[in-house]
Parts: structure tokens; C-alpha cells; sequence
């Protein structure tokens, strides 16, 4: 399905176009590869190489769609979009930004000074293309964001009704202190003693070792050990750990694959007699660093391996180039925030479409919903 937003009703340039196709057919690879660079908002989780992944495990029959927009002859933003029938629990028909379970942000890929341009154009499609859909749902967006604030922004000229519905704040580090201090700050003297002593306990039992490697050097080994390590602990018991579904372990390893290629994928690991006992991956994504996932050793958890990571990660504050690291946590989480102790808001937000009565219906349920009127984002 193609199709072009009117240009009188937009009041857009004659050179800009939205289009939404499935995503197997859309063929501007380089196009997209390019986009990173100039994105408003990083986030691996729409860069190619980690969303064609998750497309490509998650969604083999090709059944969810690519919004892209072009200006100038070059794509300025890409979303993937899905058609849902149900909302939570309710027999509800939405459109949403589409995401999987180990993708942990949903904000377009957008470049800088497309902001509203992209969600005018992609809101002017949903009124036309609605079909069945009652409004339009976007989960995991960054509240404080410039893609949000976009969003508001349109909403607001446009007269939408929109709602927040659901808000979490996880584990963000971002400060201007090196690591030692902002480590120093974060734990009491106590604790940073018995990590101390945990640490001299476990170097008892044989050769304690920190790893950290940007390339592909041995990456099908460490994918393996890291697959390995998540399935030997609680996940593995109750079957969520990544190596449990072949279509999240072949995620995995080729969202690593593709982060390894284009300089965006950072490992640690820490060994012990050269097994790993820990191991994290980190997304770069200048200015901006998602940690993706963490393994550790639950046999060892009397010396707090993860915990002894982490530590070692805090280097990420001292990275040019490098202003803030997402957790990818859930909410209070228990060990990262004993660490962490910045915050990033991450909100689910519903917007409507379609004409008068339709908006109207759709503000209807989003104060039911939330309990209290729709007056926007």
C-alpha cells in the first residue's frame, strides 16, 4: 500500500512524500543506513541492522509495514507500523508502531529538522488510511525527547485529542563526573567495602579477567557464551531466556552481527580463568548508549559478578562523544538502580485519527482509559 498525503490540505513541500509499504519491499537500504547519521533522536532499535533483524525473526511473512518519508530525494524517517485488532484486553482496533519484546525504545528514525514534518504526514495518513483502526498507539517513546515534543507540538496545532496512558521511569546515566567518583557517590562506604572483599574472594577462586572489544573479533563464540550464560540462570528455568525461542536467539545474534559491523556494538565480560561470568552488550549510538542486554553467573552471585560489571560499564562516562547510557531496564529494577541513579521517562501514548466522530470516539475511550479528559500529550 502506497500513498502520498495532499499537499494543499498539508501545506508541506512539493518534494515531500510519505509512503507506507510493506517492509519487505521497501528497497532504499543505503538510504536507511544513511538516516542514522542524521537522526534528530538516536535509537538503534530503527536503525537497519537491528530492525531489519527483529522484522526478520518476529515477522518472516512480511506482515508489518514501513512508514518512510522522502524529502529531497532522500529518506528523512522510517517507522515500522502494524495493525492490531485487540487493545490490552479489549476488542479495540489501533494502529501502532510496531515492536518486539528485546526492543527497548520505539521512536521513529527521523532526521534533524523533521520532526513535524514526519508525524504531520504520518497523522494525515492514518485519517485517510484508518480503515478499522479507532486511534493510533505508540509505545516506548522517550517523553523528553525531541520526536515527543514533535508530536505535542502537532497534536496541539492540529486539535487531536491524545493521551499518555501509561508511563515508566527506568535507570538512565548521564553526568559529568568520571566513573570513580559517580561510583563513589552512588554506593555507601559500606557497600563499596563488601564489593571490595567480594571481589578479592572471587579472585581466590582463580584468574579474575575485564574484556571489552568494538569489533567482530570472536563475536559467534561470545554470542554462544552469552546465550549459554542467560540460559543457565532463572531465565532459562522459566524459559525466557533469549536461547529458549529460536526467533530471539536469531535476533540476537544478528542484531549483534549488524552492530558489530557498523561500529555499533561494545562487549564486556568479565572471566574467570578465561570462562565468562558476566558479559554485557552495549548499542552505540552517539550521543546516546543502549545496554542491551547482561548475563552473569547465578552460581557466583554471592560475589555479585553483575554487579562487578556494572562497575566496569560506569567507563561509559567517560567516553567521548558520549553524554547519556539507557539502562533498557525495567522500572526499580533492584540492581541497576543501586548504580544508576539518573531517570528517563518512557510513555505509551495514544493519539486519534480519522474525522470529527471518530476523534471524538477515540477521546471518549482515552478518558476512560486514563480518567480524566483527553487534553493531549
Amino acid at each position: 500500500m502506497e500513498h502520498a498525503i495532499d499537499l494543499a490540505r498539508t501545506g508541506k513541500a512539493a518534494d515531500t512524500c510519505l509512503t507506507v509499504i510493506p517492509w519487505r519491499d521497501f528497497a532504499d537500504r543505503a538510504g536507511w543506513d544513511a538516516l542514522a547519521s542524521r537522526a534528530a533522536e538516536p535509537n538503534p532499535f530503527a536503525e537497519r541492522w537491528c530492525l531489519e533483524a527483529g522484522l526478520a525473526a518476529f515477522d518472516p511473512g512480511g506482515r508489518i509495514q514501513l512508514a518512510t518519508l522522502m524529502s529531497g530525494g532522500k529518506l528523512v524517517g522510517v517507522l515500522p507500523l502494524v495493525r492490531r485488532w485487540n487493545y490490552e484486553r479489549y476488542p479495540l482496533p489501533n494502529l501502532g508502531n510496531w515492536l518486539h519484546a528485546n526492543a527497548f525504545c520505539g521512536v521513529p528514525l527521523v532526521a534533524a529538522g523533521h520532526e513535524h514534518t514526519f508525524w504531520r504526514e504520518l497523522l494525515g495518513w492514518a485519517d485517510t488510511r484508518a480503515q478499522a483502526a479507532l486511534f493510533l498507539h505508540l509505545e516506548a517513546l522517550p517523553s523528553g525527547g525531541p520526536l515527543y515534543a514533535a508530536l505535542r507540538d502537532v497534536c496541539v496545532a492540529e486539535g487531536r485529542p491524545g493521551a499518555v496512558v501509561h508511563r515508566l521511569d527506568r535507570a538512565l546515566l548521564a553526568s559529568d563526573l568520571t566513573p570513580q567518583t559517580y561510583f563513589d557517590a552512588s554506593m555507601s562506604g559500606k557497600k563499596r567495602k563488601e564489593l571490595r572483599r567480594q571481589f578479592a574472594r572471587l579472585s581466590e577462586l582463580g584468574a579474575v579477567a575485564v574484556r571489552r572489544s568494538t569489533d567482530g573479533g570472536e563475536l559467534g563464540d561470545w554470542i554462544a557464551q552469552f546465550l549459554a550464560l542467560e540460559r543457565s540462570g532463572w531465565k532459562g528455568a522459566e524459559g525466557s531466556a533469549l536461547a529458549c525461542d529460536p526467533a530471539k536467539a536469531m535476533f540476537f545474534r544478528q542484531a549483534l552481527e549488524g552492530g558489530a559491523a557498523r561500529g555499533r556494538l561494545e562487549r564486556l565480560t568479565i572471566t574467570l580463568d578465561g570462562a565468562p561470568i558476566a558479559m554485557l552488550a552495549n548499542f552505540f549510538t552517539p550521543p546516546g548508549v543502549y545496554s542491551f542486554k547482561t548475563a552473569f553467573d547465578e552460581r557466583l552471585a554471592r560475589y555479585s559478578p553483575g554487579v562487578l560489571l556494572q562497575r566496569e560499564n560506569l567507563d561509559l562516562l567517560a567516553r567521548e562523544g558520549i553524554a547519556w547510557a539507557d539502562s533498557c531496564a525495567a522500572a526499580d529494577h533492584p540492581m541497576i538502580e543501586r548504580i544508576w541513579r539518573e531517570k528517563r521517562t518512557i510513555v505509551r501514548a495514544s493519539i486519534a485519527i480519522g474525522g470529527p466522530l471518530r476523534r471524538a470516539a477515540a477521546a471518549a475511550l482515552f478518558r476512560a482509559e486514563t480518567g480524566a479528559p483527553a487534553k493531549g500529550l
